[in-house]
């Protein structure tokens, strides 16, 4: 048995980078995260007789562990991935958090696991294959990210968000140790829904802010950060820093949004203009090495350059991610319900109007339309589900076969093997869980966490607090989504608080200009990367769909620039870590049933 760990020194950690060990020398803990209530469990702690070594939230969790065995998990809030190793019983124990903030991959050969909080870990050991998993392919093209359990690594899984796996003597058992319930309670009034998110994003935010070393917050000027900035300010001590990202170019420019709020609150505001004569290139082919397994999620970019920015001035910032799954934040929820009412139309009748919607003229970022009309006339077509997923996603059904033309081996689509919870919960609730169990952890978080710790940045997600997720939950959908108003009871709650431009300005997305981009600075990467020469020999694409989507996007025959994307960087990822074809007798695995939440 072997352990290693490396982490940010946060505090001052009395035993360094080094695996931390029991009194005793018999348990083993390494650990990646921050836990939140760390002093509240050490005083629990010593009343049960713990003599502590050290100051920091590590040696917590190993005596935590110590006196409550697997019932620790539950007591502590934060962010964390775990691994526990006991010598006089052979057991090894992986953990964690609730909402999957931190990563953990583990691969099972033999009676043998290996594990690591980087899927780059698992690669460089000399008996794991470097074998695409079609699975894992088939979810990544159509939704741009994979979901858990699975990788783009045969073989390779991701443990489930709010679960432990333990090992011992070869035989593995999972199971969760927490579970999202959607459970709405129609006698709740909006004055007590706010006084009570009112209330958790005080002492969330609050917890999130300990730290020994500097702090700021990620600022886009959205209702999101700013919320998170409000209260932040209210509690820190003195001036905040805070950190924001704007785009040359950019139809909707954020800056002047950012710009008021940071003049509103008096902060220590720093600006980093995201344009074409950044080096991008650089940075979009470190992302092979970064991303573990990739995303082709372009957000990834501007999360880059604020990471990389931010790092300059503090070790630790805090992020508005998840408020928009939570609490209703995305267009495509306006979607779904536009698309039930559309779908009262005969079937020929839509089928036209996608075809005609063919013929919009391609454009890029700086109007778009074609692409979001055509998008939502194909996504009518499809049942609710697999439409919600592919407004989020790129390549359909028919673009994948054609795309891997001539590959013995796809299987049946992957998507179909989606567990879909929280039906009986509303109908654009259940889009909102769905998103949580695959898109918040597996997308934005996975992009947060990558791009930031490339920096040596620790970014910390208040509103994943797990009693603010939980609440939510119990909120009826006309909380979340009131007419076209998204996020309406966090609006209501920040209504005479924040600028007004806050609170009305439209909803655009942390995303950067990839139609435009690919036809103009980064062309010439795209065009090297997804070469004849490439493709061919990656074994898994047919050259003619490649070169014809490229082509179609340059010639502006068609807006493919997110689809685009994702092959870009797949390419990246592939010839860095030398990823071979997926086996022609790989089927789709079953998914397990404890790596997913279920009423």
């Amino acid at each position: 048995m072997s352990l290693g760990a490396v982490r940010l020194k946060i505090i001052d950690l009395t035993h360094g980078d080094q695996p931390m060990t029991s009194d005793d020398g018999d348990t083993v803990l390494v650990f990646n995260g921050e836990i939140y209530n760390n002093a509240e469990l050490r005083c629990e702690l010593e009343r049960a007789g713990h003599r502590f070594r050290s100051r920091c939230d590590t040696e917590t969790v190993l005596r935590a562990f110590l006196e409550w065995d697997l019932d620790a998990f539950a007591r502590m809030r934060g962010m964390f991935a775990v691994g526990l190793w006991t010598e006089s019983r052979r057991r090894l124990v992986l953990v964690r958090d609730r909402l999957g903030i931190k990563p953990l991959y583990y691969a099972r050969r033999g009676t043998d696991l290996y594990f690591g909080s980087e899927l780059k870990t698992i690669l460089l050991h000399p008996e794991i294959d470097r074998r695409m998993s079609s699975a894992g392919l088939d979810h990544y093209l159509s939704l741009n990210y994979v979901p858990g359990p699975h990788t783009l690594v045969e073989g390779i899984d991701k443990l489930a968000p709010g679960h432990w796996l333990e090992w011992q003597d070869g035989e593995v058992r999972s199971r969760a140790y927490w579970r999202l319930q959607f459970r709405p309670d129609p006698r709740i009034d909006l004055e007590a829904a706010k006084d009570e998110l009112d209330r958790l994003l005080r002492v969330a935010i609050r917890e999130h802010m300990v730290s020994d070393v500097p702090l700021g917050v990620w600022s886009s000027g959205g209702l999101d950060s700013s919320t998170i900035l409000h209260f932040a300010a209210e509690a820190a001590p003195g001036r905040l820093k805070t950190f924001s990202v704007s785009f040359a170019g950019r139809r909707f420019d954020e800056s002047a949004y950012f710009r008021e709020v940071a003049r509103f609150y008096q902060t220590d505001h720093h600006e980093f203009d995201l344009n074409p004569e950044v080096d991008l290139r650089s940075a979009i082919e470190e992302f092979g090495y970064y991303s573990d397994e990739p995303s082709a999620d372009a957000g990834a970019v501007p999360v880059w350059f604020l990471s990389k920015m931010c790092r300059r001035e503090v070790t630790v910032a805090l992020s508005g991610d998840g408020a928009d799954e939570l609490f209703g934040g995305y267009n495509t929820y306006l979607a779904d319900r536009y698309a039930r009412a559309f779908r009262r139309l005969p079937h020929g009748v839509r089928r036209l109007a996608a075809r005609l919607a063919d013929f919009l003229p391609a454009t890029d970022e700086k109007i778009g339309i074609d692409y979001k009309i055509t998008r939502f006339l194909n996504g009518s077509l499809l049942d609710p589900v697999q439409a919600h997923l592919f407004w989020n996603g790129t390549f359909a059904n028919g673009e994948k076969r054609r795309l891997r033309a001539g590959f013995d081996g796809c299987g049946p689509d992957a998507l179909e093997q989606l567990q879909f919870p929280g039906r009986g919960v509303g109908y654009l609730n259940q889009f909102m869980w769905l998103d949580q169990l695959y898109y918040l952890p597996d997308d934005i978080l996975y992009k947060c966490d990558r791009m930031s710790m490339a920096h040596s940045l620790e970014v910390r997600p208040p509103f994943l607090d797990h009693r603010l997720v939980e609440f939510a939950a119990t909120l009826p959908e006309r909380f979340k989504i009131r007419g076209g108003r998204l996020k309406f009871v966090l609006r209501e709650l920040m209504k005479d608080r924040l600028p007004r431009a806050v609170l009305t300005r439209r909803k655009e997305g942390f995303d950067m200009p990839a139609h435009h981009w690919l036809r103009t600075v980064l062309r010439p990467l795209l065009v090297e990367t997804l070469s004849e020469r490439n493709v061919r020999e990656s074994g898994v694409f047919s050259w003619e769909a490649v070169n014809g989507a490229v082509r179609a996007h340059l010639d502006r025959r068609a807006n493919l620039g997110y689809h685009l994307w994702g092959l870009l960087i797949l390419f990246l990822w592939m010839r860095r870590w030398g990823i071979e074809p997926p086996s022609p007798a790989e089927g789709l695995r079953e998914i397990p049933d404890t790596a997913f939440v279920t009423s």
